[in-house]
């Protein structure tokens, strides 16, 4: 028998059937290995319903790894890091008289688990409406003398990224060194519509973490650069949720942010992370990281302290969601979390409901609308968890919050880029700090104050009435919660 005829013979429907056997039993043995158990039963779910597209998805995006090279190259970047922001033996028992003893114990996990120790001499303005905020970046490119490096996940082809470009472009041509990285996904539009200008100007624009599916600096598909940094001249830093894109960038949603101007020490490690991503993409380090050298604190400012969270893959694993948990954990009176997209872990759910039964004010602000319809349905699977427990959960109108926040108490808050769900805290690379300042604390409040006056709550009557089609499809979305 020829081979034509030998495959005109085969019986295909059988040998798919028993390949897809295979890749499931296969799955059940290799998919829960060093995987929480929500995650594998995500994926063995999808495994086991499309036995072909699941493992071939799961080769693509199922676990958060990096190539070997660029462990090791980061592991050079922690060395830097330790060299450039040593430990001041005793300053964390010094910290700790500032804050509350039953927060010390968040404090002291801080100090272990980020790279950067918590400095003192800080001064900080929250710049919570949005044009004003790029405003202040304009502004501070156009007076720039040395230098201006940025880190943004969204650096879009619009009128706002015009803009950015117009003030950087005129910057790089006065001889100032201009160093723009961009997401390779996020900033796709921008690397390609904006960069070829920036770069004939004399600026330098980076794709990071580009699309390799081989090589040495092959990764995951979805791992993404979700920070967004700005540093000038090493004077000042700019951090929070705030990309350059227009506010109404998503149809219908009109943007609101919470970006934080930071001046003193923490402007050293902020800049220090930025060129930490630089160097993943170059090896090696530009003229202007001899700035990196210690500065000076802010003048008149005897506390102002704060910490630099980094978190993703490369740096300790689920920082920023360990420190959150902790600080849950040691709140007295009142926590309030903002957040776009929460889709808590098992440990991180139990913190907020463990928080919330034992009398401390839990309030959740979430949006009433969102641009990820599917993320929402898993969101709102956990409610009613959360009101049985008596987390406050509210319901943000009139624009779409894309502020991540918390604050806990008077004492501690923490701005960043990080979102209250399993990708932000496990896959994407974010940077959040932690401010150990009642100023801060206190100003924050007042905007999270202003998102309730926004806000309605959701309650039990609420959820009770919600047609049961919705609940299946909350419960169905909710099973993808390590795949959002």
């Amino acid at each position: 028998m020829s081979y034509a005829n030998a495959l005109s013979h085969l019986n295909w429907g059988s040998l798919y059937d028993a390949s897809a056997w295979v890749l499931r039993i296969g799955a059940l043995l290799y998919v829960p290995q060093r995987r929480p158990p929500n995650a594998a039963r995500a994926w063995l779910l999808f495994i086991f319903f499309l036995p072909w597209p699941g493992v071939l998805l799961y080769l693509l995006i199922g676990r958060a790894y990096l190539p070997r090279r660029r462990f090791e190259v980061q592991q050079q970047i922690v060395e830097l890091v330790r060299r450039l922001a040593p430990r001041v033996p005793g300053f964390e028992s010094e910290l700790e008289r500032h804050v509350a003893p039953e927060l010390a114990p968040a404090l002291r996990l801080a100090g272990r688990l980020s790279e950067f120790p918590p400095v003192g001499g800080n001064a900080f303005a929250l710049l919570p409406r949005y044009d004003e905020a790029i405003a202040r970046i304009v502004d501070e490119v156009a007076g720039a003398r040395h230098y201006v490096h940025m880190l943004f996940y969204i650096y879009e082809h619009d009128e706002v990224g015009a803009r950015m470009t117009d003030a950087l472009v005129d910057a790089a041509r006065r001889g100032v060194a201009v160093r723009v990285l961009m997401d390779a996904i996020g900033s796709r539009a921008g690397l390609a519509q904006l960069g070829p200008r920036l770069r004939a100007a004399g600026a330098e624009v980076i794709a990071v973490m580009p699309l390799r599916l081989w090589g040495p600096n092959a990764a995951r598909l979805d791992l993404r650069n979700h920070r967004k940094i700005v540093v000038v001249d090493g004077a000042c830093a700019y951090f929070g949720s705030q990309n350059i894109v227009s506010a109404h960038a998503n149809r219908g949603l009109v943007n609101e942010e919470l970006l934080v101007r930071a001046t003193g020490p923490v402007v050293r490690h902020l800049h220090a992370v930025l060129l930490g991503d630089r160097y993943l993409e170059t090896a090696d380090l530009p003229p202007e990281s001899d700035s990196l050298a210690p500065a000076a604190a802010a003048a008149g400012i005897e506390a102002g302290y704060a910490q630099v969270v980094p978190s993703g893959p490369g740096y300790s694993e689920g920082t920023a969601e360990a420190v959150m948990i902790a600080l849950l954990y040691g709140a007295r009176h009142r926590v309030v979390l903002t957040s776009p997209y929460v889709i808590p872990s098992e440990p991180f759910l139990a913190a907020m409901l463990a928080t919330a039964r034992r009398g401390v004010r839990v309030d959740l602000i979430v949006d009433a609308e969102s641009n990820k319809p599917l993320v929402q349905l898993a969101q709102q699977s956990f409610y009613d968890a959360m009101l049985a427990a008596g987390v406050g959960i509210h319901r943000h109108k009139g624009s779409f919050l894309h502020a991540k926040h918390l604050s806990v108490d008077d004492d501690v808050a923490l701005v960043g880029s990080s979102n209250l769900d399993i990708r932000s805290f496990a896959l994407n690379a974010e940077i959040s700090v932690l401010v150990y300042e009642r100023g801060f604390v206190r100003e924050l409040a007042a905007i999270q104050d202003g998102y309730l006056s926004r806000s309605e709550r959701v309650t039990v009557a609420d959820r009770a009435r919600l047609p049961r089609r919705l609940r299946v499809l909350e419960n169905l979305a909710r099973l993808t919660d390590s795949l959002l």
